[in-house]
Order: structure tokens, then C-alpha cells, then sequence
């Protein structure tokens, strides 16, 4: 409500200096484009949410008929009050036919996205699309009187035309169409011509939405080379919501005539009307690639292409479940798959292929920005410096993908594409070592960045060999990118390398280097393989061998473990064991025999 009380205060300062106007000028001002633009960008549009914007039409409304209490109805009847050129009187009169025009569209618009499931809304969406064209008739008879100024009847006759076509376009009647579209172009870009720069812009943005309407219209009246036209200026601008919407349309007239797709020598019939939509449009987002040639473009055809396949999968997921032999079918090994699942794998395949090459297209952006030597990349503001970890993450990623194509149901006895498969793999593999290697070098440590560029050309002779065996052979493009990455490995290894025998902080080289010398003090009996001319006179200070020699290490004795006395034989104990048991009875006796005789006494 505070937004909505923001606009009322705005709309009202509008209103008294368009009032102001009428009293020096006597004329009245409607910037048409100008008050639409701002109302959409405000409530909803920019966001395609054509139900607020309806609602904030239908407040709009009530309050400039309340502000020029010019109310419809009288206690509890209606009354229908026309604004006519004799009311005119103020300039906030405008307002209410072009307020209401833009409800009955808006209203129109939501009802044409509520279609796609229910196919019969699209008669109201004709009504509504009627009543708004009343509506900008009615508009362009008020800004035809002598009470307005010239550029209030362009803006409303172009407003009109450009309503005309839209009513057209939705009626299929493509002749009169092209001719509101381009009668309200050629106004639009008149009065582009006359305003300064900074209204400029809005005027031409407004033919830029016309011209795509205009070239759909050519393709529906025979000019083939007008959906060209369309895919081209799609590539130009992007990815526009209304450009992929007349695709899509296009794509549906077509798709009748595609009956079956032929994948690793296999022919699949396609009987679902999304699939085939989406087989056209892969087919043409291959030839968009082909002709674009700005990266950014490329990575936009890939996306909307993937949200595509992730529909058209969808479908055909829902019509796997809905299959009661599936299971069946599954435990029976040895058979073939069925149409639907082989289908389902080709369309797998095809969003995993673009999602490796879509993950290519933002590697080599990334590439621009990353540092190989100590000179940094210039960078655009806002832009930041690639590190290498960023790149070894997207090729992670690349090898996932690539990784899950063998394991699809249909393919698994594809040798050339398992080869061609795992060719790409270890390329990747390579360029993930490669740079893995190069943030070792960053961070100093030499030997483990030897190590890893060694790897990688590891991966890049693996790739070559993997190529080779594949039936058609390796590709020239193939070829060539790993000739030149083994290249710069080769450079960088060699670098690595010398950088890790010359390091000044290793301390065992420092030591070793500082003992080096040309005296040889060894005993003669050690080097007698070399020849030293620079000898001293060995008479004066013999030094034939170490005396007293060193010590060396000789091994201990044998010990006797518990075991060898299984194998000792005793000596016989037995006379000393007798001797021992018959003094003991002698003295025990010669101690009673006392006792009892001193009591005898």
C-alpha cells in the first residue's frame, strides 16, 4: 500500500503539470511509451507476473476516476460514463482509456500463459485482447482533437497499431499483422528521431520488440529465410523470452515431419510431440553454434538447449513408469533394450555431450583471466583473477560427465564409443594434472609440479593411444590440441625441474655443493680406480690405508633358545639323589634316639 500511495502522489504531480501545461499552451501531453514502460518495470513485469500488473491497473483506474469524480455508477446502479472530447477538460482524462487497455492486455497475457495446459482459455484471450484494442481506439480519437499535441496522436496512433498486430498475431492473420507492426515501427522510429538522447532509447528499444513478431510473421507467409533471420537475432540479443517463445511455436508446425532419430547405428521412431520439439531445436542450436562467435552467446544456446532436454527427459521418464513391462524387460538379460529406454539414453547422452562442451565454453573464459607467467591479464572492472584451482574444479566436473556416457543402457557393448570416450578422459585428465601442477608451481614447490606435468604427459600419450584405436581414427582437431598441449607441459616440466635443482632453500644442495673440492685425502687402497696427477710425494706422507683400521660390525653368536634342550642329553643324578635321602633318615634317627635316652636317665 506505500508503494501503491508512492505512485498516487507521482501520478498526481504528473497531472498538474500536464494541467499546467493546458493553461499556457492549451494542449495536453500523453507520453505513452514512457507511462507504460515505468508502470511495467514497477509492478510486475520485469518479472512476467501479469496478474499484479493487471491489479495494479485496476487500482490505478479507480483512483483517477475517483480523483475526477468521474465514478461509474450512482449509489447501487451502474452507470457506464464514456470519456468523450467535450470532457476533456483535464489531461488525467487520457489516463483512463490507456489504463484500461493495458488491463484488458495484461489480463490477456496471464490468460495466454495459463493456456499451455488449459488449451481452452484461448478464447478469452481473444476477447481480452478485443477489449483492450477498444480501448487504444478510443485513446487515439481523444489524442486526435485539437486539445492535444502532435506527439500525443503519434504515440497514441502507434500505440493502436501496435495493439492491432498483437490482436492479429493472436488470430493467426499474419498479412494485416505485418502491416499494424510495421505502420507502428515506422512511427516509433519517427519519433526516436525527434526527442533528445535520453528518450531516445526508449523508442527504439520499443521497435526491437516489434521485430521479431515481423519476422515470424515472414516465415508464416512463405519466407523461409525469416526464421534464420529470427535464430540470428537470438544469438544477437541473447536468449529473449519472445524469440524462444515463436521458436518454440515454429518448432511445433515442424515436428510432425520428424518420425525417427538413428543413434550407434540403431533407428528410434519418436511419437511424443515435446521430444521431437526438442530433437529440432538440438538440431538447430548446432547450427546457431556454428555461426556464433562470441563465447557468451554459445554458453546461452547451451543452456536454454539443456533446459529443453530436461523437459523432453522428463516426459519420457513419465512414460517409462507408466510402461508395465519395464521390469520385466530389465531381468531379462541378453535382450535388447526398448525403443523408449534407448530413446531416453540418446537424449541422456545428448545433455551430458552439452554439458561437457557448455563447461568447455567457461573454461576457455576462464583462461583469459589466469596468470601462466609472472605478467598479470588485463581484466575488465569487476572481473577477478583466475586461479588455477578455479579451472581444476570445471574439469572435475568434465570428467564426471564424460564418465557416466559408458555406463547408459544400449551402450554398453559400444567399443569405439568407449574408446572415444576414454580418449576424451584422459585428455581431461591431463589439462586437470597440467593445471594442478601449475598451483604447485605458484605456491614454490617444484618437485611435486615435476611430478604432476610428468603425469600429464602421461595422460596425453594415453589419450593418443585411445585415439588410434578407434575405427574412424583420431580427429585432426583432436590431434593438434594435444601436440600443443603436450608442448607447453614439456616447457613448463623442464622449468620445474631446473627451478627445484637451483633452489637456494633446499638445505642437503647448499651442504653438498659446499664440500666440493678438487684434494682428494682418501687412503690410496680406496681410489685405486682413479688417477690423480696432482698427488702429493706419497714418500714423504704415505697414505696407502687407515691405520689403526676402523671398526666393523661382525655378527653375535648364536643363542640357545628353550627348544634346543629337547635335544641336550642330561647326565644321570640318580647316586646323588640316593646319598642325599639316606643322611637325611640318619640324622632324624640319631635326634629321637637322644630324646628318648635322656628320659631313660
Amino acid at each position: 500500500m506505500a508503494e501503491d500511495e508512492e505512485v498516487t502522489s507521482g501520478e498526481t504531480q504528473d497531472v498538474v503539470i500536464d494541467t499546467k501545461k493546458t493553461e499556457t499552451v492549451e494542449s495536453f501531453s500523453l507520453e505513452v511509451v514512457k507511462i507504460i514502460k515505468d508502470s511495467q518495470q514497477r509492478h510486475g513485469l520485469r518479472h512476467k507476473d501479469y496478474q499484479r500488473y493487471r491489479s495494479y491497473c485496476t487500482r490505478r483506474l479507480q483512483r483517477i476516476r475517483k480523483s475526477l469524480k468521474f465514478i461509474q455508477r450512482n449509489r447501487n446502479k451502474f452507470v457506464k460514463k464514456a470519456v468523450t472530447d467535450e470532457a476533456l477538460t483535464d489531461a488525467r482524462y487520457l489516463y483512463i482509456p490507456l489504463v484500461s487497455a493495458e488491463r484488458a492486455w495484461s489480463y490477456a497475457m496471464q490468460l495466454k500463459l495459463e493456456a499451455n495446459s488449459e488449451r481452452r482459455k484461448m478464447f478469452h484471450v481473444i476477447t481480452r485482447m478485443k477489449k483492450a484494442l477498444k480501448h487504444a481506439e478510443e485513446l487515439e480519437a481523444l489524442c486526435a482533437s485539437s486539445k492535444c499535441d502532435a506527439r500525443s496522436k503519434l504515440e497514441s496512433q502507434a500505440y493502436h497499431l501496435w495493439m492491432k498486430g498483437t490482436l492479429y498475431f493472436e488470430t493467426e492473420n499474419w498479412e494485416d499483422c505485418m502491416e499494424a507492426f510495421n505502420n507502428a515501427s515506422n512511427i516509433y522510429e519517427k519519433l526516436a528521431s525527434a526527442v533528445t538522447e535520453d528518450q531516445k532509447g526508449l523508442y527504439l528499444e520499443r521497435v526491437n520488440d516489434i521485430v521479431p513478431n515481423l519476422r515470424y510473421c515472414a516465415f508464416q507467409t512463405g519466407d523461409e529465410s525469416a526464421i534464420q533471420d529470427l535464430r540470428e537475432l537470438r544469438g544477437k540479443v541473447g536468449g529473449d523470452t519472445n524469440i524462444d517463445f515463436l521458436l518454440a511455436q515454429t518448432r511445433d508446425k515442424q515436428a510432425v515431419t520428424l518420425s525417427e532419430v538413428c543413434w550407434r547405428g540403431r533407428s528410434v521412431p519418436v511419437t511424443n510431440e515435446r521430444v521431437r520439439a526438442f530433437l529440432l531445436s538440438n538440431k538447430e542450436s548446432e547450427q546457431e553454434l556454428a555461426t556464433a562467435t562470441d563465447n557468451e552467446a554459445k554458453i546461452s544456446i547451451y543452456d536454454t538447449s539443456l533446459m529443453e532436454c530436461k523437459d523432453a527427459l522428463q516426459v519420457l521418464r513419465d512414460e517409462l513408469k507408466s510402461d508395465p513391462n519395464r521390469k520385466q524387460r530389465g531381468q531379462q538379460s541378453g535382450e535388447p533394450i526398448s525403443t523408449p529406454q534407448f530413446l531416453h539414453s540418446y537424449l541422456t547422452y545428448i545433455r551430458l555431450t552439452n554439458t561437457v562442451q557448455r563447461n568447455v565454453l567457461l573454461v576457455l573464459s576462464l583462461k583469459e583471466r589466469l596468470p601462466i607467467t609472472d605478467t598479470e591479464p588485463k581484466l575488465d572492472p569487476g572481473q577477478r583473477r583466475t586461479k588455477p584451482q578455479d579451472l581444476i574444479r570445471m574439469y572435475d566436473t568434465i570428467i564426471q560427465s564424460l564418465g557416466e556416457i559408458p555406463h547408459l543402457p544400449g551402450v554398453e557393448d559400444d567399443v569405439d564409443l568407449h574408446q572415444e570416450i576414454k580418449a576424451k578422459i584422459f585428455k581431461f585428465k591431463a589439462y586437470r594434472c597440467y593445471y594442478l601442477a601449475l598451483y604447485y608451481s605458484h605456491a614454490k614447490k617444484w618437485k611435486e609440479a615435476a611430478g604432476l606435468f610428468e603425469r600429464a604427459i602421461q595422460h596425453v600419450d594415453h589419450s593418443r593411444e585411445e585415439w588410434q584405436t578407434v575405427n574412424n581414427g583420431p580427429i585432426q582437431v583432436e590431434v593438434e590440441e594435444l601436440d600443443t598441449l603436450a608442448q607447453d607441459i614439456n616447457g613448463l616440466k623442464y622449468s620445474a625441474q631446473a627451478a627445484s635443482i637451483l633452489d637456494s632453500n633446499e638445505p642437503s644442495i647448499s651442504k653438498g655443493m659446499a664440500q666440493l673440492g678438487l684434494k682428494d685425502n682418501r687412503p690410496l687402497v680406496e681410489r685405486l680406480d682413479r688417477y690423480n696427477a696432482n698427488q702429493p710425494d706419497l714418500a714423504a706422507k704415505p697414505n696407502f690405508t687407515a691405520f689403526p683400521p676402523d671398526f666393523k660390525p661382525s655378527p653375535c653368536k648364536p643363542l640357545f633358545f628353550d627348544i634346543a634342550l629337547n635335544h641336550i642329553e642330561l647326565p644321570s643324578l640318580d647316586e646323588k639323589l640316593e646319598q642325599n635321602k639316606s643322611a637325611a633318615q640318619g640324622g632324624l634317627g640319631g635326634f629321637l634316639r637322644g630324646w628318648w635316652s635322656g628320659g631313660e636317665k
